[in-house]
Protein backbone atom coordinates (compact mmCIF):
# COMPACT_ATOMS: atom_id res chain seq x y z
CA UNK A 1 0.00 0.00 0.00
CA UNK A 2 3.10 2.31 0.70
CA UNK A 3 4.69 1.36 -2.16
CA UNK A 4 1.58 2.23 -4.25
CA UNK A 5 0.80 5.60 -2.67
CA UNK A 6 4.69 6.18 -3.30
CA UNK A 7 4.39 5.63 -6.86
CA UNK A 8 1.41 7.82 -7.23
CA UNK A 9 3.14 10.75 -5.63
CA UNK A 10 6.31 10.19 -7.64
CA UNK A 11 3.64 10.17 -10.97
CA UNK A 12 2.10 13.47 -9.60
CA UNK A 13 5.37 15.08 -9.56
CA UNK A 14 6.25 13.91 -13.08
CA UNK A 15 2.98 15.13 -14.69
CA UNK A 16 3.35 18.64 -12.21
CA UNK A 17 7.22 19.34 -13.84
CA UNK A 18 6.66 21.44 -16.61
CA UNK A 19 7.38 20.76 -20.37
CA UNK A 20 10.18 22.26 -22.20
CA UNK A 21 9.04 24.33 -24.68
CA UNK A 22 9.39 23.55 -28.52
CA UNK A 23 11.99 25.38 -29.99
CA UNK A 24 9.80 27.21 -32.98
CA UNK A 25 11.45 26.30 -36.79
CA UNK A 26 11.59 28.96 -39.07
CA UNK A 27 10.98 28.64 -42.52
CA UNK A 28 13.58 30.11 -45.51
CA UNK A 29 11.62 33.08 -45.87
CA UNK A 30 11.42 33.90 -42.28
CA UNK A 31 15.15 33.38 -41.72
CA UNK A 32 16.07 35.40 -44.63
CA UNK A 33 14.20 38.09 -43.26
CA UNK A 34 15.77 37.72 -39.57
CA UNK A 35 19.38 38.36 -40.93
CA UNK A 36 18.21 41.22 -42.92
CA UNK A 37 17.07 42.77 -40.28
CA UNK A 38 19.90 42.26 -37.58
CA UNK A 39 22.33 42.52 -40.86
CA UNK A 40 20.64 45.96 -41.14
CA UNK A 41 20.98 46.89 -37.46
CA UNK A 42 24.68 45.95 -37.29
CA UNK A 43 25.41 47.92 -40.57
CA UNK A 44 24.06 50.83 -39.41
CA UNK A 45 25.81 50.90 -35.81
CA UNK A 46 29.37 49.10 -36.97
CA UNK A 47 29.43 49.91 -40.81
CA UNK A 48 30.64 47.68 -43.67
CA UNK A 49 33.89 46.77 -41.98
CA UNK A 50 33.23 46.67 -38.32
CA UNK A 51 30.45 44.21 -39.22
CA UNK A 52 31.05 40.06 -38.76
CA UNK A 53 29.56 37.11 -40.53
CA UNK A 54 30.09 35.71 -37.01
CA UNK A 55 28.31 38.56 -34.93
CA UNK A 56 24.88 38.40 -37.68
CA UNK A 57 25.44 34.11 -37.05
CA UNK A 58 24.99 35.17 -33.29
CA UNK A 59 22.77 37.41 -33.04
CA UNK A 60 20.29 35.43 -35.32
CA UNK A 61 21.37 32.05 -33.17
CA UNK A 62 22.65 29.73 -36.35
CA UNK A 63 26.00 29.15 -37.62
CA UNK A 64 27.83 30.45 -40.12
CA UNK A 65 27.21 28.53 -43.10
CA UNK A 66 23.22 29.68 -42.43
CA UNK A 67 24.52 33.30 -43.68
CA UNK A 68 26.33 31.82 -46.11
CA UNK A 69 23.55 29.91 -47.42
CA UNK A 70 21.36 32.44 -47.46
CA UNK A 71 23.51 35.31 -49.03
CA UNK A 72 26.72 34.30 -50.04
CA UNK A 73 28.26 36.08 -47.61
CA UNK A 74 28.58 39.68 -45.86
CA UNK A 75 28.87 41.44 -48.95
CA UNK A 76 25.68 39.65 -50.63
CA UNK A 77 23.91 40.66 -47.05
CA UNK A 78 24.95 43.70 -47.49
CA UNK A 79 24.09 44.49 -51.23
CA UNK A 80 20.82 43.45 -50.31
CA UNK A 81 19.95 45.54 -47.61
CA UNK A 82 21.59 48.83 -49.49
CA UNK A 83 18.98 47.98 -52.34
CA UNK A 84 16.04 47.30 -50.04
CA UNK A 85 16.32 50.79 -48.27
CA UNK A 86 17.36 52.62 -51.48
CA UNK A 87 14.14 51.67 -53.32
CA UNK A 88 12.34 51.96 -50.18
CA UNK A 89 13.27 55.99 -50.05
CA UNK A 90 12.81 56.45 -53.80
CA UNK A 91 9.10 55.00 -53.36
CA UNK A 92 8.82 57.12 -50.27
CA UNK A 93 9.56 60.24 -52.40
CA UNK A 94 8.34 59.55 -55.49
CA UNK A 95 4.73 58.38 -54.27
CA UNK A 96 4.80 61.49 -52.06
CA UNK A 97 4.36 64.11 -55.34
CA UNK A 98 0.49 64.14 -55.79
CA UNK A 99 -0.44 67.61 -54.85
CA UNK A 100 -1.18 69.78 -58.19
CA UNK A 101 0.65 72.91 -56.35
CA UNK A 102 4.07 73.08 -56.72
CA UNK A 103 4.69 74.60 -53.15
CA UNK A 104 3.04 71.91 -51.41
CA UNK A 105 4.50 69.32 -54.10
CA UNK A 106 8.07 70.80 -52.40
CA UNK A 107 7.06 69.97 -49.08
CA UNK A 108 5.34 66.42 -49.85
CA UNK A 109 8.96 65.89 -50.85
CA UNK A 110 10.62 67.23 -47.73
CA UNK A 111 8.00 65.41 -45.64
CA UNK A 112 8.56 62.09 -47.29
CA UNK A 113 12.86 62.45 -46.81
CA UNK A 114 12.29 63.46 -43.41
CA UNK A 115 9.80 60.47 -42.61
CA UNK A 116 12.03 58.21 -43.80
CA UNK A 117 15.08 59.04 -41.81
CA UNK A 118 12.38 59.13 -38.89
CA UNK A 119 11.05 55.79 -39.43
CA UNK A 120 14.07 54.10 -41.00
CA UNK A 121 16.88 55.53 -39.47
CA UNK A 122 19.04 52.64 -39.41
CA UNK A 123 18.16 52.49 -43.04
CA UNK A 124 19.51 56.15 -43.75
CA UNK A 125 22.56 55.83 -41.74
CA UNK A 126 23.77 52.54 -44.12
CA UNK A 127 22.49 54.96 -47.07
CA UNK A 128 24.64 57.65 -46.51
CA UNK A 129 27.74 55.72 -45.76
CA UNK A 130 30.30 55.07 -48.60
CA UNK A 131 29.57 51.79 -50.05
CA UNK A 132 32.37 49.40 -49.80
CA UNK A 133 30.52 47.32 -52.71
CA UNK A 134 29.04 47.72 -55.76
CA UNK A 135 24.79 48.13 -55.90
CA UNK A 136 22.04 47.03 -58.37
CA UNK A 137 20.77 50.78 -57.42
CA UNK A 138 23.69 52.90 -57.67
CA UNK A 139 25.08 54.74 -54.38
CA UNK A 140 23.65 57.26 -52.49
CA UNK A 141 24.39 60.41 -54.78
CA UNK A 142 22.73 58.12 -57.64
CA UNK A 143 19.47 57.73 -55.70
CA UNK A 144 19.33 61.86 -55.29
CA UNK A 145 19.97 62.28 -58.58
CA UNK A 146 16.87 60.05 -59.46
CA UNK A 147 15.03 61.60 -56.99
CA UNK A 148 15.97 65.37 -58.95
CA UNK A 149 14.62 63.55 -61.82
CA UNK A 150 11.29 63.59 -60.55
CA UNK A 151 11.41 67.08 -59.33
CA UNK A 152 12.82 68.45 -62.58
CA UNK A 153 9.79 67.51 -64.27
CA UNK A 154 8.33 69.46 -62.12
CA UNK A 155 10.12 72.78 -61.96
CA UNK A 156 9.91 72.71 -66.05
CA UNK A 157 6.51 72.94 -65.99
CA UNK A 158 7.16 75.58 -63.36
CA UNK A 159 9.49 77.37 -65.48
CA UNK A 160 8.02 77.72 -68.65
CA UNK A 161 4.66 78.68 -67.59
CA UNK A 162 6.97 81.81 -65.84
CA UNK A 163 9.30 82.49 -68.97
CA UNK A 164 12.43 80.58 -67.40
CA UNK A 165 14.48 78.43 -69.87
CA UNK A 166 13.10 75.18 -68.80
CA UNK A 167 16.57 73.45 -69.75
CA UNK A 168 17.78 74.94 -66.42
CA UNK A 169 14.81 72.72 -64.52
CA UNK A 170 17.98 69.57 -63.86
CA UNK A 171 20.30 72.66 -62.29
CA UNK A 172 17.71 73.48 -59.79
CA UNK A 173 16.34 70.16 -59.08
CA UNK A 174 20.02 68.62 -58.02
CA UNK A 175 20.36 72.27 -56.02
CA UNK A 176 17.04 71.36 -54.57
CA UNK A 177 16.92 67.95 -53.84
CA UNK A 178 20.57 68.03 -52.73
CA UNK A 179 19.49 70.88 -50.31
CA UNK A 180 17.12 68.77 -48.21
CA UNK A 181 19.13 65.34 -48.26
CA UNK A 182 22.15 67.48 -46.62
CA UNK A 183 19.64 69.07 -43.73
CA UNK A 184 18.41 65.70 -43.45
CA UNK A 185 21.79 64.26 -42.79
CA UNK A 186 22.40 66.54 -40.31
CA UNK A 187 18.76 66.80 -38.87
CA UNK A 188 19.87 62.99 -38.45
CA UNK A 189 21.42 62.90 -35.45
CA UNK A 190 20.09 66.20 -34.01
CA UNK A 191 16.37 65.87 -34.35
CA UNK A 192 15.37 69.76 -33.54
CA UNK A 193 13.62 71.36 -34.53
CA UNK A 194 10.63 69.10 -35.16
CA UNK A 195 10.46 67.41 -38.30
CA UNK A 196 7.08 70.08 -39.32
CA UNK A 197 8.98 72.89 -38.76
CA UNK A 198 12.27 71.62 -40.69
CA UNK A 199 9.81 70.99 -43.85
CA UNK A 200 8.66 74.40 -43.68
CA UNK A 201 12.32 76.16 -43.37
CA UNK A 202 13.34 74.32 -46.25
CA UNK A 203 10.38 74.77 -48.52
CA UNK A 204 10.25 78.49 -46.75
CA UNK A 205 14.12 78.68 -48.72
CA UNK A 206 13.36 76.96 -51.29
CA UNK A 207 10.16 78.35 -52.83
CA UNK A 208 10.65 82.06 -51.80
CA UNK A 209 14.48 81.29 -53.45
CA UNK A 210 12.92 80.26 -56.66
CA UNK A 211 9.84 82.87 -56.48
CA UNK A 212 12.19 85.98 -56.25
CA UNK A 213 14.07 84.11 -59.36
CA UNK A 214 15.88 86.33 -61.97
CA UNK A 215 15.91 85.23 -65.68
CA UNK A 216 19.11 86.37 -66.33
CA UNK A 217 21.00 85.79 -63.43
CA UNK A 218 24.36 87.79 -62.92
CA UNK A 219 27.08 87.77 -60.73
CA UNK A 220 28.24 91.08 -58.84
CA UNK A 221 31.86 89.69 -58.14
CA UNK A 222 34.88 90.52 -59.85
CA UNK A 223 35.34 87.14 -61.11
CA UNK A 224 33.14 86.39 -64.17
CA UNK A 225 34.09 82.96 -65.69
Amino acid sequence: MIDAVATDSSSTESTDKPRRARRTRMTGAERRQQLLEIGRTLFAAKGFEGTSVEEIAAKAGVSKPVVYEHFGGKEGLYAVVVDREMRRLLDMVTGSLTAGHPRELCEQAAFALLDYIEEYTDGFRILVRDSPIPQSTGTFASLISDIATQVEDILGREFKSRGFDPKLAPLYAQALVGMVALTGQWWLDVRRPKKAEVAAHLVNLAWHGLDGLEQKPRLIGHRKS
